[in-house]
């Protein structure tokens, strides 16, 4: 038979065999399809809504309503630990061509369902914590997940106690954990909202009871304690002497102690209650020794101004437990020489002086830093100017004490009423000083060594508000000025300073109660003009001048090992910085360096 020249086709689904051919020396093939597992999915949802290779059917039965869901199993179990227990470990559900499902929105298991076969899914406010109690229960962790972060960002001082109570009681710990993280940053505004007063006395004592509560002061626990109460007086005031465990009442002033005790219409009726503040306020005023005051959140140490080669008008803060320094908004003028408290929680700088090449001002301003705001606020004038002023605060109100304008050197001593927003001036001291260490510590004030005019000093000098007087105490052992002090338990801390020749290193602490001075471990390095900070229990000793120049250093003097540690660098190296310890400013307020 003679062939017709055309080729005949190979039909691969007959049996003519196909010789295959050797290939040698090409090596292998390795190609990925990126899309494939979409395109599979794409494909599986096409089946699924023409109800194709379906291999389950989902009956959901909610409040009386009943909808049918064909789907796939192997689909559902790819992306649910619910459904993959449930159709591999032998269940009846296992081999059900039918199983149904109670006490779930239709709706909500249609999403949970779409998002099995398309890896997207879609929630508003309205549904979005029946879509995540869903996705909890059964066990579809990138929707709880995307949830939420969806919660999380539309967390606001209205909803936050709700949110936080529901990721609590269904397990969503991410979710509790970032709305509690909210409730301690923005306690006080989330203390005015609704849900605040419909807490229960145990939620409330739970959430008081939180150390890292990031308040201004600790009035503002005690504040929201009484306002809750008198949501629901009657029922509530049973509770005012467990709360009042809770809150650190010995860093409450004194003067809003005897406000309440004066005031709080609670106080009158819960007698019990109003003994306890009485005793505590009574402590106070006795000037004697206190349990350490319980500060509340994250403390930071805040550094403003300082001198080098001119004035600064920078505001930073440093914090201890991250080894990170925080750029704040800059002050209203530079200024060195400077002195700086924390009155309820708010950042006073006092006097200085602004030295540029075009300005050399003695200050005699007040300015308040909030640290929620991040923003500063002029307050009123001194009566006086004062560079290289000694400033601390007793019981709400702020003490400037010497200090210099020009050539004339004060004893002279003011003191400010934020209430009142005045200055008065108070009994002076019995010498004039510059460059004075000036603390606080039992409700007396102390002023420590400093500069006359002509001779540096060791003389302590201490007032009393009660009566306005002063009286000398025991004096150093070294002369010093520009020296940093702090008050720490039954010490007042005489740290570095300036003795006429050099800047020194050595530091002594004084015994309130034994009216003696001891030295104690020198510092790394020698110092004068440097800020001085009490850090939960330590004492920060940062920048300054001395013979070489500038510091950029800080050390951290540990009392109970007596030993001092080098720690961090500063920003930039200067002396002569206003420097105190309040709360953690709030990251909403932080603005980027470059806009500050």
């Amino acid at each position: 038979m003679l062939c017709s020249g055309k080729k005949k086709q190979a039909n691969l689904n007959d049996s003519t065999t196909i010789a295959v051919p050797s290939i040698k020396g090409h090596g292998y093939l390795d190609y990925t399809i990126q899309n494939h597992p979409s395109k599979a999915l794409e494909t599986m949802d096409d089946l699924r809504r023409n109800n194709q290779l379906c291999d389950l059917l989902l009956r959901v039965s909610y409040n009386g309503q009943v909808e049918d869901f064909h789907v796939h199993k192997v689909v559902l179990a790819s992306c649910s630990s619910f459904f993959r227990a449930m159709f591999t470990n032998n269940f009846r559900e296992c081999y059900a061509r039918e199983v149904t499902i109670k006490d779930i929105c239709p709706i909500v298991m249609q999403k949970l369902i779409e998002f099995a076969y398309t890896s997207r899914i879609t929630v508003g406010e309205k549904c979005v914590l029946h879509v995540l109690l869903a996705a909890m229960r059964y066990q579809m962790e990138d929707v709880a997940k995307a949830c939420s972060d969806f919660l999380v960002k539309h967390l606001d001082a209205s909803n936050v106690i709700g949110i936080s109570n529901f990721a609590e009681q269904i397990g969503c710990t991410e979710l509790y954990s970032k709305g509690r993280e909210y409730i301690n940053m923005h306690f006080s505004e989330v203390t005015k909202e609704e849900e605040f007063y419909n807490l229960t006395h145990c939620q409330l004592l739970d959430l008081v009871n939180q150390e890292s509560l990031n308040v201004l002061c600790e009035s503002e626990v005690y504040n929201a304690c009484l306002r809750w109460m008198q949501w629901d007086l009657n029922n509530r005031a049973q509770y005012f002497h467990v709360l009042l465990n809770a809150v650190h009442i010995y860093a409450l002033p004194p003067k809003f102690l005897a406000v309440q005790l004066q005031q709080c219409p609670i106080l009158h009726k819960e007698i019990s209650c109003r003994a306890y503040l009485s005793k505590i306020f009574q402590e106070m005023s006795l000037h004697k020794p206190l349990p350490r005051a319980k500060l509340r959140g994250n403390q930071l140490i805040y550094v403003a101004g300082g001198y080098l080669q001119s004035s600064l008008d920078s505001m930073n803060a440093y914090n201890p437990q991250t080894d990170e320094w925080v750029k704040l908004a800059d002050m209203l003028e530079p200024r060195s020489g400077l002195g700086a408290c924390i009155v309820f929680g708010l950042f006073y700088a006092v006097g200085g002086r602004n030295h540029s090449s075009i300005e050399n001002t003695d200050s005699d301003s007040l300015a308040c830093f909030n640290p929620v705001t991040n923003q500063w606020t002029a307050k009123a004038s001194m009566n006086v100017a004062r560079n290289r002023v000694g400033v601390a605060a007793i019981d709400g109100a702020i003490y400037a004490v010497g200090g210099s304008c020009g050539s004339e050197h004060h004893k002279s001593v003011e003191k400010y009423d934020p209430d009142r927003n005045e200055w008065t001036f108070v009994a002076s001291m019995s010498v004039a000083r510059i460059g004075a260490g000036v603390t606080a510590c039992r409700g007396l004030l102390y002023a420590v060594g400093g500069f006359d005019g002509e001779n540096r000093l060791n003389n302590v000098d201490c007032y009393h508000p009660d009566i306005d007087q002063w009286h000398p105490v025991a004096p150093m052992q070294s002369v010093r000025s520009g020296a940093g002090v702090v008050a720490l338990d039954n010490y007042i801390f005489a740290i570095g300073g300036y003795d006429g020749r050099y800047q020194l290193n050595s530091v002594e602490r004084y015994n309130i109660d034994r009216n003696c001075w001891e030295t104690v471990s020198p510092m790394k390095y020698r110092r004068s003009a440097h800020g001085l900070a009490l850090h939960q229990g330590k004492i920060y000793a940062l920048g300054g001048y001395n013979a070489e120049g500038f510091l950029s250093s800080v050390e951290c003097y540990c009392p109970e090992r007596n030993e001092w540690t080098e720690v961090t660098e500063m920003p930039i190296g200067c002396s002569g910085m206003g420097v105190s310890v309040t709360m953690e400013p709030c990251p909403n307020s932080i603005t980027d360096p470059e806009e500050v």
